[in-house]
């Protein structure tokens, strides 16, 4: 039997010179703040695959918790990591299945991007009709619906997590690594993630983190989804839904609803109110 090229194989040398033999990298992200390199690789037969391998040991870190949460975590918007590689120096990569799409937020290294650039992913998701971003929004929500029932809370989520694919109106997670375990206390100064979309105990050692941050953290993605442009100043949803979320970005987390389940509940009601 012939093994899989990705899937069949244990370990190589060295991750990129393995994928040059046995198709061709077509694309590469070498410059991420995970401390990570991938590569979209198109293989002989022409399937096509996405390889994270870790280069730092916070890359390292992040993709071995990456590869736990995977293990407890499976659900159709959630690109899986379905296998992983170790390499020859120490490290390792993970193997998941290529999905066409844009990520919203690009995450380089030492880099900025314009949301409201035209020509920027995140102008023209927001330039979609309000349907369609809803559509994505409740493809999130009940991703993290499942997050919740494996146990697991949301770190480290932004819309740099949000891939996008335009032709076909899916939206993708991808870039959970530091997802993990809830409840659990904060060890060190902050959480890793955007200060747009973290809550206030993310910032605090000692602060528990738990399934109301991760309502803070979609509250505020359907804040900034829904707004038509950088500065929320330009919301295009509904009355209904801005009280919805104005409960679940509460700075106390005692005052938010207790769980996404809830959320969920309260924002799809708020979805098919009367009047709105």
């Amino acid at each position: 039997m012939v093994l899989h090229p990705l899937l069949g194989v244990d370990e190589v040398p060295a991750v990129e010179p393995y994928l040059g033999r046995v198709g061709e990298v077509f694309r590469a992200f070498r410059e991420q703040e995970s401390g990570c390199v991938s590569y979209g690789v198109r293989l002989l037969d022409g399937g096509r695959w996405f390889l994270k391998e870790a280069v730092t040991d916070r890359g390292r870190r992040s993709l071995e918790r990456g590869w736990a949460f995977h293990r407890s975590v499976r659900h159709r918007a959630i690109v899986p990591q379905v296998h992983r590689i170790a390499v020859q120096d120490g490290g390792w990569a993970v193997v998941m299945p290529w999905r066409e799409g844009e990520v919203l937020y690009p995450a380089e290294a030492g880099g900025t991007h314009d949301r409201t650039d035209p020509a920027s992913a995140m102008a023209r998701f927001r330039a979609l009709p309000s349907d369609a971003v809803l559509r994505a929004f409740d493809r999130v929500l009940d991703a993290h619906l499942a997050v919740e029932a494996a146990g697991q809370v949301a770190v480290d989520f932004y819309d740099g997590a949000l891939l996008y694919d335009f032709d076909r109106d899916v939206a993708h997670l991808v870039d959970l690594d530091e997802y993990r375990p809830g409840p659990f206390v904060v060890e060190e100064e902050r959480l890793p993630g955007s200060r747009r979309f973290m809550a206030p105990e993310e910032w605090v050692r000692g602060a528990v983190i738990d399934s109301r941050t991760t309502v803070f953290t979609l509250g505020r993605a359907a804040r900034l989804l829904l707004d038509a442009g950088d500065e929320e100043r330009a919301w295009r949803g509904t009355p209904a839904q801005q009280a919805v979320i104005a409960r679940a970005t509460r700075t106390d987390p005692g005052e938010r609803f207790e769980n996404v389940h809830r959320f969920a509940e309260e924002w799809r009601a708020a979805n098919t109110a009367p009047g709105d």
